[in-house]
This record gives C-alpha cells, structure tokens and sequence, in this order.
C-alpha cells in the first residue's frame, strides 16, 4: 500500500494528540464539501439501478455523452492495465499521483518517470502515456491542444493517452472529457476533490464506447452503491452550488497562495485546492506543524510539502499562528 494524504488516525496516535484537534491539509480535498441530505432507506435496500439518472447528470455536468460510472478513479487506475497487452512500454509524469505507477507496475510493465519538459520524447518513445492534469501534487498544467498532439502521435500505433484530471472541476473549460470518445484518449474525473465527496467513492471514466464497454465487463455490476449514486446525482446537478464553490475555491487557493508567501514558503505551483510548497526544509516543517496537529502531506522526492485548504476562519487562524512559528524556527 503506497503513503496517502489523510491518515488522521495514524498521526493522532503518533503525535498523542486527540483526533478531534486535527486540522487535516494533507489532501487536497474540498474542506466545504457538498452538503449530504439524509438517505432514503431504500437506497440501502435495494441492489442500485443503473438506469436511475447518474449517468444523464453526469453527461450534462461534464458535457459529454460516453462515460462509465466508477467507485472513485482509483477503481479505474487499477483495472486499466488489465486492458492493456503486456509489452506496451509505459510512461508516467512525476511527481505525480504515486497510484498510477503502482498499477502499471503490479501488472507486470515496465515503466519509466518522465518530467514535464520530456514529454515530447516519452510520447515517441512509449505505447502508454499517463498525465495527471492539472498535475497533483505540483500543479502544473497542459494545455487541451497539446494533450490532443500527443494523443494523436500515440494513436498513430495504437497507444493511450490517460489523462487523470481529478483537480479540473475548477477549470471544466479545459477539459478533454467532450473530445474522450476518439479511440485511445482517457480521461478519469472524481467527486472526491471539488465537490469533497471522497468518502463516496464515485468516479468517472470518459473513452470510446467499444472501451467502456471491456472496462464495464472487467469491473462487473454495482461498482458503486445505491446511496453514493444518490449523493453523486444531487451533487451533479447542483448548478447554483457549484457556480458559488467555483468563486469561493478562487478565492480561498489564492488566499492560502498569499499567506504561504507572507511566511516565506513561496508555492512552486498549485490549484485552487492545494499548494505545493518545495523546501529542503519540508520534514522540519511538516514535523513543527504536526506537533500543533495541523496535517500536511509530506513528500521526500523532491522535498517538498502539499498544503489544503482550512475549512473554517479558526482553521486559517491556527495555520497563520503555526506558520509565524514555523518562520521562527527554520533558516528559510
């Protein structure tokens, strides 16, 4: 099992600090989360129905009309290279969302890292080419039309490009999820981030319709449960909620933006959910922020720290407070 943000439980036991006293940065997902309604208990009851509207809401709110539901991207990153005929040389972006690189290794493939500037070169060099965009943790982007270049160059033999764009709700106007239907484009999208729905575990994949249908056969039935469909189709369709929280995520990425940089941890790039912060001092200041139960994620190659957004005027309180002590115990 590979390191993830969250893990309160963990750190209260290491830190001998109540659960209740953490402030959890460490994932990037939305602190204001999509109010959940109660549940009607039938939901709980009956087997779900794949014809009970989740997928219209979904083609409407990401404007695209072939899609499979998924218990979260992560049940996708795993069955992928299931579809894939072994001996395809595979290339993924890093830093990057570790899950991608774990799957394509657990089944066999060989794969190779390769930064931002290089991927011109992996494109003509790999049959598999995986994208995380914009890129979690360090935020960096790519723009549609050269996504759309360099799937054409990889289906010219028959190659993929998987574009992972969990962090893209904020921004749906660069998005490849209209264009996923032309053979060899995929694209993941999740409730988890935007709408703070992790818990959930509801997803999306957009391809071909002769892929989503091996995909569909691989996962089974009832990949998501009756009650998460319910939340998932509310959140959907939800336009006035997700016009605000679009303004208030604006607003709160640049905030913690420019309080990062008041304290001399100017980010090295970063969403409207997240920041992320590169610092040969990463584990000092992940460790003096711990000890005041603020939870960030820490990440050794490079150094570096991910920091999410407080979800209340308390919470950025105790971060600028934990911060003006951070300044005054490390050489910045």
């Amino acid at each position: 099992m590979l390191e993830h943000g969250g893990k309160l439980l963990e750190a209260a036991k290491n830190y001998n600090t109540p659960i209740e006293r953490w402030m959890d940065l460490s994932t990037g997902i939305n602190p204001q989360a999509f109010p959940v309604s109660s549940i009607d208990p039938e939901d709980w009851a009956g087997l779900p129905q794949d014809n009970d509207g989740l997928t219209q809401a979904a083609q409407t709110y990401y404007n695209a009309r072939d899609l499979l539901p998924v218990a979260g991207s992560q049940a996708a990153i795993s069955a992928l290279p299931r579809l894939r005929q072994k001996g395809s040389g595979i290339a993924i972006l890093q830093p990057a969302y570790e899950e991608h690189k774990h799957a394509w290794r657990e089944a066999g493939f060989a794969v190779t890292d390769f930064v931002p500037n290089d991927i011109n070169d992996a494109v003509e060099q790999h049959d598999v080419v995986v994208l995380i965009n914009p890129n979690n943790p360090t935020g960096a982007r790519f723009g549609m039309n050269e996504c759309l270049d360099w799937h054409r160059t990889l289906q010219k033999r028959e190659g993929w490009l998987i574009v992972d764009e969990a962090f893209m709700d904020t921004t749906p106007e660069q998005s490849l999820v209209r264009v996923a239907d032309r053979p060899g484009l995929i694209v993941l999208r999740s409730l988890g981030k935007f709408f703070g729905l992790a818990g959930a575990r509801v997803g999306f994949v957009f391809a071909h319709p002769i892929f989503l249908d091996f995909l569909r056969e691989l996962l089974g039935p009832w990949a998501i449960s009756g009650p998460s469909r319910t939340i998932a189709k509310l959140a959907l369709t939800d336009h006035y909620w997700q016009q605000k929280m679009r303004l208030q995520l604006d607003v709160n990425g640049q905030r913690l933006k420019n309080l990062l940089i008041q304290y001399d941890l100017a980010p090295s790039g970063g969403t409207d959910l997240f920041q992320w912060v590169q610092s040969s001092e990463a584990n000092l200041i992940h460790e003096i922020l711990a000890r005041q139960a603020i939870w960030t994620r820490l990440f050794e190659e490079p150094t570096a720290l991910r920091f999410g957004l407080p979800g209340s005027e308390a919470h950025w309180l105790r971060l600028e407070q934990a911060l003006q002590d951070v300044q005054a115990k490390v050489q910045l």
